[in-house]
């Protein structure tokens, strides 16, 4: 690992560890931890079999490391702390639905982005990111926007920003004060969503966010 994050290196190096189950499509045993972290192999042993005693991961009958069901609580609990995600979910969906593209909801969370929901696209080849997932502000549409972009489409879009060949349609959610609390996009390989993804789906991304702006207003 490099330079600690938090400044208290057990709680990097631990995260790191759940990072990196979280990210892998199985569970991982102990060669993959270490390849994956960086870690020296004691050290991940240690950090791994700690949060299975916790129960933020677990040891599958082959000895692999896997996600705990406690997070599942932890997740459910964190979610309340967002209403805006319960509300923006169905809107996601037929988002999704209609432009057959992934589509994602991001908050601003310190100098990053948290993805809150994320519904994938039934495309074979398709833009994946995980609930939870913390990416960059500034970079990318959902990026931009939370970072104080202002376009004056209504939406926001970008090509091969964050990940080569893929593309974005973002549009803000603002609460009663026209302040921003989210964001929600689609996601998709440029191949298949244009050099000029805004043309396409600007208006469809714009209107789930002014829908999700309403609904949330309706709750308040």
């Amino acid at each position: 690992m490099g330079q600690s994050v938090s400044g208290v290196g057990v709680v990097d190096k631990s995260m790191a560890v759940l990072d990196a189950v979280a990210r892998a499509d199985r569970p991982l045993g102990l060669a993959d931890l270490v390849g994956a972290t960086g870690l020296p192999r004691a050290t991940a042993h240690r950090l791994a079999s700690a949060l299975a005693v916790h129960g933020l991961l677990h040891r599958t009958d082959e000895g692999r490391f896997a996600l705990g069901a406690r997070l599942v609580g932890l997740g459910h609990a964190a979610a309340a702390g967002w209403p805006v995600a319960a509300v923006a979910r169905p809107h996601l969906v037929d988002l999704c639905r209609r432009t057959g593209e992934s589509a994602q909801l991001y908050v601003r969370e310190d100098e990053q982005r948290v993805c809150l929901v994320s519904i994938e696209s039934p495309h074979e080849l398709r833009t994946i990111v995980a609930e939870g997932a913390r990416l960059p502000l500034a970079v990318g549409s959902a990026g931009r926007l939370l970072a104080g972009e202002r376009p004056d489409e209504g939406w926001t879009a970008s090509v091969e920003e964050r990940a080569r060949g893929v593309a974005s349609v973002s549009a803000a959610v603002r609460d009663g004060a026209g302040r921003i609390v989210a964001a929600v996009g689609i996601s998709g390989p440029v191949g298949r969503v244009g050099a000029d993804p805004g043309a396409t789906y600007g208006p469809a991304v714009r209107a789930a966010a002014i829908a999700i702006e309403r609904d949330v207003a309706d709750r308040g």
